[in-house]
């Protein structure tokens, strides 16, 4: 189905159009022909006119498609949103659990007050969210902190990476986070936003219908990237997620969208809701490719394109819930990509369950060189 256009928007039939209207008013007001020929500078001024006809016209099919949900971008896309009580979701910023530990035992309580600031090596900051207070005769404790830049840049971050105290405090010796950062997402984009409106209607029923689920799941955390839900015994909901970049969500996330979901006013009254991350199912990637001659004067460029394309396809084969392990992709991908020939070891075809998603253990990739033809 081909897009739709509110105006026409050819440079050349715009000049036409003038051109042609110009020759039949001067006939019919003088009764003479007159021919614009390339350089008359009638027709010369004619085409400045048709150029700003044109940037008209360009601004008319903007300004219509912005009415309509495919082509809304922007502000115009809230407005829509607004018709159907759907906001776009705002950023958000990242958790993670710091502890601190005190370099003696101390005969007082020793208080880290909330808003004390802990950074990466490379200036990421965090601050606690409330007071902290080590008891007397204890030597470590440990609180929520929270990013101070909203989006994903603050998530990542393993056991130990943060761990500089930007706020130096009395007897504290040690700071260093327990667990992942996590939870940081960016503000929602158009595609996701038009996404969740196309879906809004669902969210009106009380049926407990999979759409609904779908609805009020993608509502809860922009961050979620593909959702399964499916019914493996009566009266029971199961929904599965995934995270952007193919991530597993953890368990904050999954307890936090279950109680979210179960609320009276989203879930009937009989549905049990079970929320999962799925399966995950490892395979190892080892390959040979090769690259023709033809392209021996862009040998490195080929090489980097081939590189990219197999990153691409581990994204792609761990980005759905439930999509096969197919190694026809990743050649297709190397061969688009200006390889020639590609030898593949692993992954050979592997079906996988709807609740089930792929996940790379190991990568050996090694380029076989230049071949004929």
């Amino acid at each position: 189905m081909s897009d739709l256009e509110f105006a026409n928007k050819d440079i050349e039939t715009i000049l036409n159009d003038m051109i042609t209207g110009y020759e039949k008013a001067y006939y019919e007001k003088t009764g003479q022909m007159k021919k614009l020929y390339p350089g008359d500078p009638i027709r010369i001024f004619l085409y400045s006119q048709s150029l700003r006809e044109f940037q008209l016209r360009q601004l008319i099919d903007f300004s219509a498609k912005q009415n309509l949900l495919k082509y809304s971008t922007g502000n115009y896309l809230d407005e829509l949103g607004k018709l159907t009580g759907v906001s776009r979701l705002l950023g958000k910023y990242s958790t993670v659990t710091i502890k601190f530990l005190l370099s003696a035992n101390r005969p007082i309580d020793t208080i880290i007050y909330e808003g004390t600031r802990i950074s990466t090596s490379n200036g990421i900051y965090f601050e606690t969210t409330k007071d902290l207070i080590i008891l007397a005769g204890q030597l470590e404790g440990q609180v929520v902190c929270v990013c101070l830049q909203e989006g994903t840049i603050g998530n990542g971050f393993t056991p130990g990476q943060i761990n500089v105290l930007v706020d130096p405090i009395p007897y504290v010796s040690n700071v260093s986070n327990i667990d992942t950062s996590t939870g940081g997402t960016e503000i929602e984009s158009d595609e996701k936003l038009r996404d969740r409106i196309r879906l809004s209607p669902e969210g009106y029923s009380v049926a407990g219908p999979s759409g609904a689920y779908e609805y009020f799941t993608k509502k809860y955390s922009s961050s979620i990237q593909d959702i399964l839900i499916t019914s493996l015994a009566p009266g029971n909901v199961d929904i599965y997620i995934l995270m952007q970049n193919g991530d597993i969500p953890n368990d904050d996330l999954l307890n936090g969208l279950k109680e979210y979901l179960s609320d009276k006013k989203r879930r009937p009254l009989t549905d049990k809701v079970n929320v999962n991350a799925p399966t995950q199912v490892s395979y190892d990637l080892d390959l040979t490719y090769y690259i023709s001659n033809q392209n021996t004067e862009q040998e490195s460029i080929v090489k980097e394109k081939v590189n990219l394309a197999i990153n691409e396809y581990i994204l792609w084969q761990k980005s759905k819930i439930g999509r096969d392990i197919n190694s026809s992709e990743l050649v297709a991908r190397i061969i688009a990509a200006g390889g020639k020939r590609v030898e593949i070891i692993k992954p050979v075809f592997k079906g996988i369950d709807e609740t089930e998603v792929a996940a790379l253990n190991n990568k050996t990739v090694n380029y076989g060189g230049v071949e004929n033809g």
